[in-house]
């Protein structure tokens, strides 16, 4: 049976020695873009092509063995260590880095011990205590060993595991075999040979599994995770107090003699009524969960995800989001896992009021839901209260007269969040208890912190954009008031001149129809006035369509003719693309300028003539006319105005009008001479192709 398990070791030592080392000649050959990943990959790999080597020619109990066997343990550890600092996305903990350089320590130690055995050879008693050593140096090692494999797994990011799913595979079966092996022969005190000689076919079946991860990830890049809990904590802390109860209680059977019994029963009783005494201690237990937490946890929130979900629920609301100021709450309230939350803010009067609730409908919030304390308190210190710690007082940095008393009593009220905003107390979350309740800690109040004041930053947003709607609408109302009081000027003068006209030709019937005509007018443009005015006029102006010029030219005569005398050499029978709404209102500022600029018995000329592919018409008078100078630089300026008591708007709404219509306004004018207006608007485009068609022909 032995000479049939030796030659099993023998030729499954020898196979997985043949395929390591071609896995490792394979590696070595591929050059192109090699990094320190893939260098450290090549070096594992061959030593453990040399470790397997050794077994099949030495044994397994030779020294080297044994040396064989830490150098391929130390290789490996080292592609994984080369492995982790090449990672992207975040640093890892330092206690891991503590961990890896632990091992290494480890593996000195058992490379230290394993070569006292042929020194120590004289004295069996040595000898057996240097082997019960190198035997628990070799459990700790792949213990440890098994939580780094776990810990560089679990923290790389999910789209990247794929790639080292087969090598963390690999490296664990390596592991746990070795830990069982050592494990059964420590319990038993003797080396189970069948599963030493079994451990050389295991190790031939890994090589073809490592060369199928080396095809799948050729660059040997990890991206790690922004999830940066260390989740072996557990298993290294069981595995390390185990381990330290072996190596004790042989460390004592070995020296104690005839009294190691006792020394072992007293050793794990004094260990046990330790345990018991301080584990139950709340300062002992609240220290080491800092400590713990500190040290072997980076952080315990993954702050990546967190602030992508509180972004998502404050700022990217969907089609049937709660309210603003509702999701403010549960984006705070999420993150402690409360269930309920109501928002604070201060109101005209200078007093906290509610604001919104969130799964709170029973907390009942009185009329005067603050003291006189509370706002100054909160904007000064910014402080998160804990309401349990409050009733207790164990809050020695609160001011009890800035809490009212209705939020002390109500038994649900867990916790204030202060949301401050540049020394300004922009409002305060209640969160109520969670299901299960616990105590903050500090990456709590600095989680809580950080938020509360970039919730405090998103409320003073909404407040200044509430307040710039606000007077935006102010703005927007009266520049509509500017238009409509422009408008109303153009009226009053067109009705006064109107009544100055009735006193001569009141008894002319033609005078008398067309004076009604033009008060029903006046009217009609004065009701239209007021619905500018009103904040729930929706109305837009029409799109441009085909507008007979000669028609609309003569319709705007007819109105004026009564105000005062006006006259026309050209009008051509010509169609544009406009508005005639807006026409109107653009030739109706232009003449009443020109009947404010011209002398009384002065006519106004307009005209109407195609330049181009546009209509060009004309209101000219003989009035007292513009400079240069204010034509280039005020004309068209809202508010300026050449005139006693204009407002300055006619000729800047008729340019915007204009504008919007594909138009322009062209002046000229002179200082005593007049001045004249060209409004100039495109053809309708059916004339226009015919035109240049036209043209073209011709």
């Amino acid at each position: 049976m032995d000479s049939l398990l030796g030659q099993i070791s023998i030729f499954g030592h020898g196979l997985a020695a043949a395929l390591f080392a071609a896995l490792a000649i394979w590696q070595f050959q591929r050059k192109a873009g090699r990094n320190n990943a893939q260098t450290s990959l090549i070096v594992a790999i061959g030593l453990t092509s040399f470790w397997a080597l050794t077994i099949a020619v030495e044994g397994a109990f030779s020294p080297i063995s044994n040396f064989s066997e830490s150098l391929r343990n130390l290789g490996w550890l080292s592609f994984m260590f080369v492995l982790l600092r090449a990672g992207e996305g975040r640093d890892e903990p330092k206690t891991v880095n503590i961990i890896y350089a632990a091992l290494f320590l480890v593996l000195v130690g058992q490379i230290v011990v394993d070569s006292l055995l042929p020194i120590l050879a004289g004295s069996p008693r040595l000898v057996g205590m240097a082997a019960y050593t190198s035997l628990v140096l070799r459990m700790i090692f792949a213990v440890g060993a098994l939580v780094l494999v776990h810990n560089l797994y679990s923290i790389s990011a999910p789209e990247t595991r794929w790639g080292i799913r087969l090598p963390m595979a690999s490296l664990a079966a390596i592991w746990t075999y070795d830990l069982n092996l050592f494990t059964i022969t420590y319990l038993t005190q003797e080396f189970p040979t069948e599963l030493a000689a079994m451990r050389g076919l295991a190790m031939a079946c890994i090589a073809p599994i490592l060369a199928l991860a080396s095809v799948r990830n050729t660059d040997w890049n990890l991206k790690l995770s922004r999830s940066v809990a260390f989740r072996s904590l557990s298993l290294v802390a069981i595995g390390g107090y185990l381990l330290m109860m072996v190596v004790i209680a042989t460390a004592l059977q070995i020296i104690g003699g005839d009294y190691a019994r006792l020394a072992q029963i007293s050793f794990i009783f004094g260990t046990s009524i330790a345990a018991l005494l301080l584990l139950p201690s709340g300062k002992f237990h609240a220290w080491l969960k800092v400590k713990l937490v500190k040290n072997f946890f980076q952080h315990r929130y993954d702050y990546r995800a967190e602030w992508i979900r509180f972004t998502d629920t404050i700022g990217m609301p969907g089609d049937e989001s709660a309210p603003f100021h509702e999701r403010v709450v549960k984006a705070i309230a999420d993150i402690t896992d409360s269930p309920a939350g109501i928002l604070l803010m201060p109101d005209d009067t200078g007093r906290l009021s509610l604001q919104s609730r969130w799964n709170w409908p029973t907390i009942r919030i009185p009329a005067r839901a603050c003291t006189t304390q509370t706002i100054p308190f909160f904007e000064q210190t910014g402080h998160i209260v804990e309401f349990d710690a409050l009733r207790a007082d164990k809050d020695d940095q609160c001011d009890g007269s800035a809490i009212p008393e209705w939020m002390i009593n109500n038994e649900q009220t867990w916790v204030a969040v202060p949301l401050v905003h540049f020394d300004r107390l922009a409002g305060i979350v209640l969160l109520a208890r969670p299901r299960i309740n616990r105590t903050l800690d500090w990456e709590d109040l600095d989680m809580l912190r950080v938020v509360g004041r970039q919730v405090a930053s998103y409320l003073a947003e909404a407040r200044s954009q509430e307040s710039l709607s606000e007077a935006q609408r102010f703005d927007e109302f009266n520049r509509r008031m500017a238009f409509v009081m422009h408008d109303i000027k153009n009226l009053v003068s067109q009705l006064s001149l109107l009544a100055r006209n009735a006193k001569r030709h009141a008894d002319n019937p033609e005078f008398q129809q067309d004076m009604i005509e033009t008060l029903q007018d006046s009217a009609e443009k004065m009701n239209g006035l007021l619905a500018r005015l009103s904040q729930h006029n929706k109305a837009k102006p029409e799109e441009p369509r085909p507008v007979r010029v000669a028609v609309l030219l003569q319709s705007i005569i007819e109105k004026k003719r009564l105000l005062h005398a006006i006259e026309s050499t050209q009008i051509d029978d010509l169609t544009v693309m406009a508005d005639p709404a807006r026409v109107d209102q653009i030739l109706g500022h232009l003449i009443q300028n020109a009947i404010d600029a011209s002398p009384e018995g002065q006519p106004i000329v307009m005209n109407a003539r195609r330049r181009d592919l546009s209509v060009a018409i004309e209101v000219q008078d003989q009035g007292n006319g513009m400079s240069s100078e204010f034509i280039r630089s005020q004309l068209f300026k809202p508010f300026a105005s050449s005139k006693e008591g204009g407002f300055g708007i006619g000729a800047y709404e008729a340019r915007s009008l204009a504008m919007a219509m594909n138009g322009r306004l062209e002046v000229e004018s002179k200082e005593g001479a007049g001045s004249r207006f060209t409004l100039i608007l495109p053809l309708a485009k059916e004339l226009a192709d015919e035109n240049l068609a036209d043209e073209r022909a011709a």
